[in-house]
């Protein structure tokens, strides 16, 4: 298995990262000169792209006269850690040897029946090819791991098309997972960094394919199993929030893309929950803690304006009964959109940030090291070392006994009381999904469909909440758009009082309290 952590950084930055104290002493012993390499990678696959559907990458690479064959697949990407199965050997030229990787695989590795297929073995066929000056530093941390350091800069090239390259990449020869974090992180006081989430594989695969636009991602199912321990289960809870917060980084980067921005705000608020799930056995450090509370505010800020300008407003277009001008509505909209654009590159670039990194590499670091359990008493870390069944049946039930207290009285609730209820039904709809795996596969649907329901019309409610006071916000020195926003204020106010909107809410609730745990 390859353990590997990329990071990017620009081209102009390269001088600062040679130049770093860390690579020049060697973690503490006898300084060396890097190696460099001349490398050409040529990366083959079917027309139809079999091993990239099925999550697998076959190169051919010559270094110094020498061709060598590559084959990964499998594995995952969290928070900027590559994991992959790696199988390797030497080749006379740059035709693939599909025999010599047969004899290599695992019998129970998917990507061996698949090299078997004779019309998969008949059609690879060159789809992209890579050219990269690689610097490789060997580092030795004092205690004790090894880490390969390899600056790559070059390009990857399919037919007409190219794109640049200039990444780190600190791989585990030997040791804890958790080193390529502090030495990341000790990188990262002297050079500006970025997270990569993307192999050069899937690099050239995107330059191949130049059709296919970068995609929000939405959080996938945690699979978890009965057999694991409550930290065990925690590990790949966060491991999952971290995931999708990071796959779409790029999105947000990017600067305008709605749905990667939201997708992250989600991965973000999953995260949260989970944290705070298992706060009575582990503690996130308060630093951390902070650094997620600002990239939080940065997102919702944007996710706010998108909102207002892209659903509530939206929402009044062509309504008879408003009473205001069809000008006064665009007029709205134009500024709340002018105001979402402005929280968006904000957002892009804190999430471009050496802070972003920081944070994300200090997550990782913290988890990888598991550094709550020297804190921890006795009991807590029985409690952490104990099967997870009985910890799910707690969470769950203590989760739905808070929601059935809040919204007790919802039908005469003040809105921040409906918002303490939608947060509490937001908590309870997450606990579920992450130990769906555990449950009653029948009930686990319906019950997380009813919270989804109660949570979208307190959600609704909510917006209006938000709009009112993103109205007041909106930039003075237009006075109609002042008299236009404060006349729009009160139309949301008075309709979000409305029979039609309570009543969804009641039945809403209604239908929740009538379900059952999926136990």
């Amino acid at each position: 298995m390859e353990i590997e952590l990329k990071l990017l950084l620009a081209p102009e930055d390269v001088p600062l990262l040679q130049a770093h104290p860390l690579l020049a002493q060697n973690g503490g012993q006898a300084p060396q000169l890097p190696q460099i390499l001349a490398m050409h990678d040529i990366y083959v696959d079917t027309p139809d792209l079999q091993l990239c559907r099925h999550q697998a990458g076959l190169r051919m690479r010559q270094v110094d006269g020498r061709w060598v064959q590559t084959l990964k697949a499998g594995g995952q990407v969290s928070g900027g850690l590559h994991s992959r199965h790696e199988w390797e050997g030497e080749l006379a030229g740059p035709t693939p040897d599909l025999d010599a990787l047969d004899a290599a695989i695992g019998r129970k590795q998917p990507v061996r029946a698949l090299l078997r297929q004779a019309e998969i073995r008949e059609s690879l066929q060159e789809v992209f090819s890579t050219r990269m000056q690689r610097t490789v530093w060997q580092l030795h941390t004092p205690q004790g791991d090894h880490i390969e350091c390899v600056l790559d800069q070059g390009v990857i090239e399919s037919g007409e098309r190219k794109v640049s390259v200039s990444e780190v990449e600190l791989e585990l020869k030997e040791g804890q997972a958790s080193s390529l974090f502090d030495v990341a992180l000790l990188l990262l006081r002297e050079v500006p960094l970025q997270l990569g989430h993307m192999s050069k594989a899937e690099r050239g695969y995107r330059l191949a394919l130049p059709e296919q636009p970068l995609k929000a991602s939405k959080a996938q199912p945690v699979v978890l199993n009965a057999a694991m321990t409550v930290e065990e289960v925690f590990l790949a809870i966060v491991a999952n929030c971290l995931a999708q917060v990071g796959a779409n980084q790029d999105g947000v980067i990017q600067g305008e893309d709605v749905e990667s921005l939201h997708q992250m705000r989600v991965g973000l608020r999953r995260l949260r929950s989970a944290l705070g799930m298992f706060k009575s056995l582990l503690a996130l450090p308060v630093e951390l803690q902070g650094e997620l509370d600002w990239l939080s505010g940065a997102l919702g800020e944007a996710r706010d304006w998108d909102v207002l300008a892209g659903h509530t407003l939206a929402q009044l277009d062509g309504d008879a009964d408003a009473g205001f001008g069809p000008g006064a509505l665009a007029q709205l909209t134009q500024a709340a959109r002018g105001q979402a654009h402005e929280k968006h590159a904000l957002a892009a670039q804190a999430v471009a940030s050496s802070r972003y990194t920081a944070l994300m590499l200090g997550l990782q670091r913290w988890l990888h090291g598991r550094g709550w359990r020297s804190s921890r008493t006795p009991r807590q870390l029985q409690r952490l070392d104990a099967g997870v069944q009985g910890f799910a049946q707690r969470t769950l039930r203590a989760d739905q006994r808070r929601l059935m207290k809040r919204g007790k009285r919802l039908l005469h609730a003040t809105p921040q009381q409906r918002h303490r209820v939608r947060i509490a039904a937001k908590k309870t709809r997450y606990a579920t999904e992450f130990f769906a795996s555990l449950l009653n596969n029948g009930k686990v649907l319906p019950y997380v469909g009813r919270l989804s329901l109660l949570q979208d019309e307190l959600g609704a409610m909510n917006d209006v909440r938000v709009a009112d006071r993103l109205l007041q916000e909106l930039p003075d020195g237009q006075a109609d758009l002042q008299v236009h926003a404060a006349f729009i204020r009160g139309y949301l106010a008075a309709r979000a009082q409305g029979g039609d909107n309570e009543r969804r809410m009641d039945k809403a609730w209604r239908r929740f309290t009538s379900a059952r745990l999926p136990l």
